[in-house]
């Protein structure tokens, strides 16, 4: 039984089972490997002599959205660096295996290849504006528990990876201002009987990637005995994706994500449904290096003339069709900053 709904599950987008469980022991060995060994040329900058944080650590975090640094368009040593490295190219942290968001399509010939989605958009925005061709990116796959890893260590200059702003994240990066508002959601197959993140998840195996919001919530709430003191929380996988083949293979029966990517997988897998509303408020931002003040403010620039051109296009191209009309999330976010330097 389980075979048949996995051949089932998988006839849809390109395979997105067989390509995630090969995906993902790849990306956490290539991100581990040295550079030298990827052949990706100058690494990222940021290094110690760039760390003088502004990120204020000690202020009392309350709106993890709202502490981002003012908008500029001046060069600093951070963007200096970059745009003197022998590669002249932004280096970034993404995703490929997200439907809409960061994925390679082999079914569009366009494309030839490409990443392709809404952060990857956003991405060739960065790039335009700080090194005039949008083209000039380096992209790095890497999986969800590895996010903050890789701009702590200098391996990307930034994560644009539907990244979540929250405080005990603020006390490892710096994040832009927000650019998409999201929530917790329930993935799970479309005859269960699972209603939401509520009690009908007793019993039930829920799946979570690691280092994401969805697995930070289940821990805690498992632990107050919410969402049901009897729902078995899975141990975490390295992408969220991985959580859709462990659906399809019958070893969860639910996933917790961000709703914005549950709804993308099941637009990839019509026998999955999205379960219940979001049961909670986020926002997704550009994780920078802290102490990178002048590249997070040019980020925050750049965000602030995307929302008034080119948000909205890239929205209605990946977006729109899965989310529907109506959307919490079909309008950007309203950036507010904080007042320290």
């Amino acid at each position: 039984m389980i075979a048949r709904r996995l051949r089932t599950s998988l006839r849809g987008w390109g395979g997105v089972g067989a390509m995630a469980l090969a995906c993902a022991t790849a990306l956490i060995l290539a991100l581990m490997l040295p550079d030298s060994a990827r052949g990706d040329g100058d690494t990222a900058t940021g290094g110690p002599s760039l760390a003088r944080g502004t990120q204020a650590r000690a202020e009392k975090c309350t709106d993890p959205q709202n502490r981002s640094l003012a908008p500029s368009g001046a060069d600093g040593a951070t963007i200096d660096a970059i745009k003197n490295r022998k590669d002249r190219r932004l280096i970034v942290g993404v995703d490929q295996n997200s439907y809409h968001w960061g994925y390679r399509d082999p079914n569009n010939p366009k494309a030839g290849g490409d990443l392709e989605g809404f952060d990857i958009d956003l991405v060739h925005a960065i790039a335009k504006n700080i090194l005039g061709d949008e083209n000039a990116v380096q992209f790095r796959a890497i999986p969800t528990s590895q996010r903050i890893p890789a701009v702590q260590h200098g391996k990307v200059d930034m994560v644009v990876r539907t990244m979540t702003i929250n405080c005990d994240r603020l006390r490892d990066v710096a994040f832009s201002a927000p650019y998409f508002q999201t929530g917790q959601q329930v993935l799970a197959p479309v005859n269960s009987a699972i209603t939401g993140y509520d009690k009908s998840l007793a019993g039930k195996r829920i799946c979570s990637a690691a280092g994401s919001i969805a697995n930070e919530r289940l821990a805690a709430d498992r632990n107050a005995g919410k969402p049901a003191p009897s729902a078995v929380v899975l141990p975490p996988v390295p992408n969220q994706l991985d959580c859709l083949v462990r659906l399809q293979l019958g070893e969860a029966d639910a996933v917790v994500t961000d709703g914005a990517l549950a709804a993308s997988q099941a637009a990839q897998d019509p026998t999955v449904e999205l379960k219940g509303g979001a049961f909670t408020t986020e926002y997704y931002g550009v994780a920078m290096k802290q102490g990178a003040d002048d590249l997070v403010r040019r980020v925050n620039q750049v965000l602030a003339d995307y929302r008034k051109d080119g948000w909205r296009q890239s929205y209605d191209k990946w977006l729109a069709p899965t989310l529907g009309p109506g959307s919490p999330s079909e309008n950007p976010p309203v950036a507010q900053y904080r007042q320290s330097a």
